[in-house]
């Protein structure tokens, strides 16, 4: 028979007040007394760590490059994944401490107070370990092309376009990113009125960081030609696309743009090039020659236009440059659109982020910038419009909101998964 031990009623009610204080402690602060975690999202985590041990275990007879990167990524799983199980072992001994009859008083103090930084702690690291879970985008760690486009608002549209690029161009320089303006066509011969541009970013990860830009951003604003002081608003378009290499890495299929399995594929045959002359403001090279090229991809009907470089080689170099990343961002929404589409019956439905969203307002009168995505609202516009930080700190909002609809739809997929 099981010998039951005689517990002191007193102590007893003692740790029994001090669990059920510690539960108020943190409802009052909102924090959660046990993870959040979702079986399903804690099944796939267990499911890549096993994976990773696999893998190392035979990394460690042979070395292969795919199996290196594909541990690689995910390492970060396995890591938050011992965070987790690190904090919740802790948080079992303290709370067995805590109903100990014989455990000191001084004791249990320091065991609540410990209790209550470990809590938090795993807050943390069970946040740390759900963001783990998203897959990295497969462009993120690419370069990235920036193209700005007036929509409704006429000229006003055009002005505000060519703030937004020296928005972009401004972040660049703080940031220490490469830049350049690979193609820029002016409105009507004015300097600060664009009809369109590409800003092209020579740095690792920019896409990852920019990629939230894309879509609508409206203004609201008083134009300087406006004798009634009535507010206009207007829309410029922002396409954030990937920057490829010249060539293609042939130990990397994704990356090889030989591959008509590759995203970066483009068939030569589907492609129709024409050579014109350039126009608009150039002096004598204008209309003598062919240097303007425009390219056409049939299946897709998406034209790319260059002419801002007088060596008609530049400006194909520039143009394909452009029409593999239309083209393989497109291959990539296509993929997303099915995935949503899949997973929108057991969601409730789950909208997704598109070029032709509205996704940002600033409002002048206001000194307000507001992401209609993440909701965050800053009252600091010339700092957003000089790249700085409140820029980035809308950026990094979308991005997590980005990452949380990404969980989601992982929790959800795995839950079918489970069923």
């Amino acid at each position: 028979m099981l010998s039951i031990p005689w517990v002191c009623s007193r102590c007893l009610a003692r740790s029994a007040r001090s669990v059920r204080n510690l539960r108020l402690f943190y409802q009052r602060r909102g924090l959660q007394t046990e993870s959040d975690l979702s079986p399903a999202l804690l099944e796939r985590a267990c499911s890549l760590a096993a994976e990773h041990a696999t893998l190392s275990d035979r990394l460690s007879t042979l070395f292969d490059p795919k199996t290196a990167k594909r541990a690689g990524e995910i390492g970060p799983v396995v890591k938050a994944l011992e965070d987790w199980n690190n904090a919740n072992k802790s948080i079992s001994e303290l709370n067995s401490l805590l109903v100990d009859p014989d455990a000191e008083t001084e004791l249990r103090t320091l065991a609540i107070e410990e209790l209550e930084s470990t809590q938090v702690a795993l807050a943390t690291v069970s946040d740390n370990l759900k963001r783990s879970l998203v897959p990295r985008h497969p462009f993120a760690d690419l370069p990235c092309l920036v193209e700005i486009r007036p929509g409704a608002g006429g000229d006003e549209a055009g002005l505000f376009a060519f703030e937004l690029l020296k928005m972009y161009i401004t972040l660049c320089v703080r940031r220490g990113f490469r830049s350049a303006v690979i193609k820029r066509e002016l409105g009507d011969g004015a300097e600060d009125r664009l009809s369109e541009a590409v800003l092209e970013i020579e740095a690792e990860g920019a896409y990852d960081l920019l990629r939230t830009e894309s879509g609508v951003h409206r203004v609201q604003r008083v134009p300087a030609t406006e004798t009634k002081g009535r507010t206009h608003t207007s829309a410029v378009s922002i396409m954030v696309l990937p920057s490829f290499p010249d060539t293609g890495s042939a130990a990397d299929s994704a990356h090889n743009f030989d591959d008509p399995s590759s995203d970066y594929y483009i068939d030569p045959q589907e492609v129709r090039i024409e050579k014109m002359r350039a126009g608009g403001a150039g002096g004598q090279h204008v209309n003598k020659t062919e240097s303007a090229i425009r390219l056409t991809h049939v299946p897709t009907n998406t034209v790319v236009s260059m002419q801002d470089s007088r060596s008609q080689h530049a400006n194909r170099k520039k143009a394909w440059q452009i029409l593999r990343a239309k083209l393989a961002e497109a291959r990539q929404e296509a993929r997303e659109k099915e995935l949503v589409e899949l997973r929108r019956g057991a969601m409730g439905g789950i909208a997704r982020m598109g070029r032709g969203d509205k996704v940002r307002t600033y409002n002048y009168g206001q000194s307000r910038c507001t992401d209609h995505r993440s909701g965050l609202t800053v009252h600091n516009l010339d700092d957003v419009l000089e790249g700085g930080e409140s820029l980035e700190t809308i950026m990094g909002s979308v991005r997590s909101w980005l990452t949380d609809r990404d969980i989601l739809a992982i929790t959800s997929t795995a839950s079918e998964k489970r069923v």
